[in-house]
């Protein structure tokens, strides 16, 4: 597997240097794009000769235009298709969300707009004539969730015998979703010559193996370490009993200065669930999850990318794909059951050389999830506002994270709990505690700091009611 010289990885070059094509050079600057990013500079040159590529990038990293860019430019130089209905597909884009590959078929339309070619979106929930209609009028880039695409092969309504650009984006996630079957089914429908690019946030072993059968001789693009958290991004975790997650989450909310909040939730039910909990505390919220229709999970995103917009729950599988620059806070309510769901959570942040907070929630029951979590990461997530060096987790002691200090605790508080010791059980409402628990107003009294050690002794226990508010 050929890589790219690490030599250019460190340089600022404009689109111009890239050697794209006016038009294409002209549509970019349309979109306020001047200098290339890393994974630009890197994916876009071999994509231009015809390797294949398998490239690893977190979210917000402009990996979509990395692509996007040189396969136009191919296409174009393949010759300009003819103008009657029934054009052949010549480039299959697959993703794993109706929201990222909207958001795919978007970048195709803004950077393509000047070329001539013609592209369609096709996903599920949402009718199919519309989409069956666009591709019977011919177009030559078809973006597509792996279901909807081979039920409309299954119909007969999708050829795909003329493929020249294979291209599958976010492939860690479509395997996690269960889509290999499908993406199997697929890649066997595509002419075997053909150019192959293969994108992931993370690049676990089966996704190695997937590339070794698909692509050929390819060239690996890699902008940061394997499952590396972004500089930019804050985080810290607060361990809490479940039932007190929404109060301390509300807490949270209210203390803090968080101005566009994504909070990630293991369940649809859960989602619902949890925008009722904070409606209850006074919050504005929203969910977009799978059971939602398009319509209305598109009326959401509308509202959180508004000035003044509702805190956002979501799962996994719905928030794939959300391009939103400015979210200042993810929340880790439930954590994923994969570790590598957690660099797409928090990926979410910090985009756009923003800098951004992210914070878990951690329970009894996933204390195990959060060790894998530091194992995949080689680092600790510090104590929200306590110190992360010490305590029984096997890490790397390297790498650690910046700390976000909510609270500021006593010194003989700042040990990280042992798992081995039970949780403390959250106070009844109106309980009085031996020492009286902290206000909210209180940030940064013993209370409240000694709440992010919620295991083991009954000091702890007492300050742990401090959320139980």
């Amino acid at each position: 597997m050929k890589e790219t010289p690490r030599s250019r990885v460190g340089l600022v070059m404009s689109f111009v240097e890239l050697e794209l094509s006016e038009n294409l050079l002209r549509a970019v600057r349309e979109e306020g794009y001047e200098i290339a990013t890393p994974i630009q500079l890197q994916a876009i040159p071999p994509i231009l000769a015809g390797s294949d590529v398998l490239g690893c990038a977190q979210t917000g990293t402009g990996k979509t235009a990395a692509f996007a860019l040189p396969t136009l430019q191919r296409l174009v130089a393949g010759g300009q298709p003819p103008r009657q209905r029934g054009r052949a597909i010549r480039t299959l884009i697959l993703a794993p969300t109706r929201e990222l590959a909207a958001q795919i078929g978007e970048s195709f339309r803004a950077y393509g707009r000047f070329t001539g070619l013609k592209h369609t979106v096709i996903f599920g929930g949402v009718g199919q004539m519309p989409q069956v209609r666009a591709i019977q009028h011919g177009v030559d880039v078809l973006v597509a969730t792996p279901g909807r695409l081979l039920d409309l092969m299954n119909q007969g309504f999708v050829r795909l015998d003329k493929v020249e650009i294979l291209i599958l984006d976010e492939a860690d996630q479509m395997l996690d979703m269960g889509f290999i079957h499908d993406l199997r089914r697929i890649v066997a429908r595509v002419p075997r010559e053909r150019q192959t690019l293969m994108f992931s946030a993370t690049m676990p072993e089966e996704i190695r193996r997937l590339a070794d059968q698909w692509l050929s001789n390819p060239v690996e693009v890699r902008v940061t370490p394997q499952a590396t958290m972004a500089d930019r991004i804050a985080q810290s975790v607060y361990f809490v009993e479940k039932k007190a997650k929404p109060q301390l989450l509300a807490r949270y909310l209210r203390e803090e200065n968080v101005t566009r909040t994504l909070v990630f939730t293991r369940t649809k039910h859960g989602a619902d669930k949890l925008v009722r909990a904070l409606e209850e505390h006074g919050f504005r919220a929203a969910a977009i999850h799978g059971n939602k229709s398009q319509s209305a999970r598109q009326q959401v995103l509308a509202q959180f990318k508004l000035p003044n917009p509702p805190v956002l729950v979501a799962t996994d599988i719905a928030a794939r794909g959300l391009d939103i620059d400015s979210v200042s806070h993810v929340v880790n309510y439930d954590l994923p059951l994969t570790p590598e769901i957690y660099v797409h959570r928090i990926g979410r942040t910090a985009r756009a050389g923003a800098e951004g907070i992210a914070i878990t929630l951690c329970d009894r029951d996933e204390r195990s999830m959060l060790r894998e979590i530091e194992r995949l990461t080689r680092q600790r997530l510090p104590i929200a506002g306590g110190d992360a060096s010490q305590g029984d987790h096997t890490h790397h002691e390297s790498h650690q994270p910046r700390p976000h200090q909510v609270h500021t605790p006593a010194a003989s508080e700042s040990r990280r709990p042992r798992f081995g010791k039970r949780f403390a059980k959250p106070a009844r409402s109106g309980s009085a505690s031996a020492g009286g628990s902290a206000s909210p107003s209180n940030r940064g009294s013993t209370g409240a700091a000694g709440t992010h050690g919620g295991f083991g002794s009954s000091a702890k226990k007492h300050r742990f009611r401090s959320y139980q508010r």
